[in-house]
Parts: C-alpha cells; structure tokens; sequence
C-alpha cells in the first residue's frame, strides 16, 4: 500500500452501503450542481456504490463520467448505472495520490467524502487539479466529525464520536476534515476558491431510526468495529454499549443530529 494511502475506516459493511447508497447529487453535492451541462467529462473520485455518479452522469449527458474507487465497490457502483440506463459512465480503479490520467483530462474532478480518508489530501487535491482542465473545477465535500451535534446528550455517542475520531486517525485519515478543505486547496495550488458549508439534519422519526440503526449496526459489525478493538481502543463489550446508545438516541422523540460539511469549489 503506497505509503500516502491511509486505511478506509468504514469498510463495506452492509450499514455503510446503506448510508452511502442514501446519497444523491441533490442531498451531497447541490454546490457543484450549477456547474454541470451537458456534453462535460467527470471524474468522479470515491465514488463508492455509484448513486452520485449515477446523478452526475445524468446530469452531463452525453459527456462522459469516469469513476473510481476500489475493486471491491465497483461492481455496485456500475450496478447503479446500469440500473439507470446509464452508458456513459466508466468505472476504473485508481489511487487519488496518483491518478492514471493524463494531464487535462476533465471538466469537472468531483470527491464526496474522500479527502477525509486519504493519507495526504494536499497531494490528492494536487493530482485533482493536474487532471482538471484549465478553467474547469475540481470539487470536495467532507464532513467534519468534531463539528457534529446532537441532542439528547446521550453520553454513549460522546463515546463514540471521541473513540471513531481516535481510529480514524490511527488509520492515517481527519475525520475533521471539513474544516480543514479550504486550507488544503490553498496549499494544493488552487487560488480562484469557492467555500461554503452545507448539514445533513436527521431528526424526522424515519431518518433519526435509519441514521441511528445503521450507525448502530456499523459499530459493532464493520471494519470500523475490527480496527477499533484489533487497535486496543475498545472491547466489543465498549463497542455494544455504544450501538445500544445509539439505538437510545434514535428511540427518543426529539431526537436531532446534525451532520456538518465544509465543501470547497475550486477553478483550475
């Protein structure tokens, strides 16, 4: 594994499929929106399970969107597409570090999630940039963990945002990513800058019970789960007394979370 590579935290886990399938260019990637036409080419890096690609490739017919990611998720991502009648997306693996492409090679470079994730997201933006062209845009979304909030303070999710901050870090990643894009695109070169913030809000009796159950799940089933407790920072008797937390937190009729997100519009 190249050395910049940091360790995907969550894995793919079913209860993070279920998350990430959940997104949509609408709900995590409205600020690139107003840059889209038809006839551009799109990397999309990260792209998961594929539902925001899927987006952007509609959105840009008939130009082209390439996806990348690992092995591993590819197959559902262009599952997604295929789902869709979608025939202009191309998926490829890839290391954002150092992307296969070259120089130019697209109109708009997107990463939702990603940077969060990455062992060294100046370079990764670096490469983001090399492969845009000019005048075009290179776009990153991240949430931003130390920034989240909630209500009940259900004191079992102070363990758990403190406990995934420790893990993500340990894994080479920032989980408080957010905060932190507008400064890596500075230091990645970038100087025509657009940031702005945007939250995720689960608080409707169904969105706090499937953002509850699947963190839940996640806790005590995902990579996330066998990192934490192979790296000493949690039993998987600390690991149930969270999930059970979260399950508490979801029950409750007020319940509130807030998912923040820094996001960064930048011109090649």
């Amino acid at each position: 594994m190249p050395k910049e590579t940091a360790v995907y935290t969550h894995g793919h886990h079913e209860s993070v499929l279920r998350s990430h399938r959940w997104r949509t260019a609408a709900n995590s990637a409205a600020y690139l929106l107003d840059e889209l036409r038809p006839g551009l080419t799109v990397l999309d890096v990260g792209c998961g399970p594929g539902t925001i690609t899927a987006d952007l490739a509609a959105l840009v017919a008939p130009g082209r969107v390439t996806a990348v990611d690992t092995e591993e998720i590819l197959s559902r991502a262009a599952e997604a597409a295929a789902e869709r009648g979608l025939e202009n997306v191309e998926f490829a693996t890839a290391d954002v570090h150092a992307l296969d492409f070259p120089d130019d090679s697209f109109d708009v470079v997107h990463a939702h999630q990603v940077l969060q994730h990455v062992g060294d997201p100046v370079q990764a933006l670096r490469e983001m940039r090399r492969v845009c062209r000019p005048g075009g845009v290179v776009a990153a979304r991240d949430s931003d963990y130390a920034a989240m909030a909630w209500y009940p303070q259900v004191p079992g999710l102070d363990h758990w945002l403190d406990l995934y901050r420790q893990v993500a870090r340990a894994n080479g990643g920032e989980p408080d990513a957010g905060r932190r894009l507008l400064s890596w695109a500075r230091r990645a070169g970038f100087t025509d800058i657009t940031p702005t913030a945007a939250n995720w809000c689960f608080a409707t009796p169904e969105s706090r019970a499937w953002w509850s159950g699947l963190w839940a799940d996640r806790t005590v089933g995902s990579v996330y789960a066998k990192i934490a407790v192979e790296g000493g920072r949690a039993s998987t008797g600390e690991l149930a007394e969270i999930a059970a937390a979260w399950r508490e937190w979801g029950a409750a009729d007020d319940a509130w979370f807030m998912v923040p997100h820094g996001e960064v519009l930048c011109r090649a």
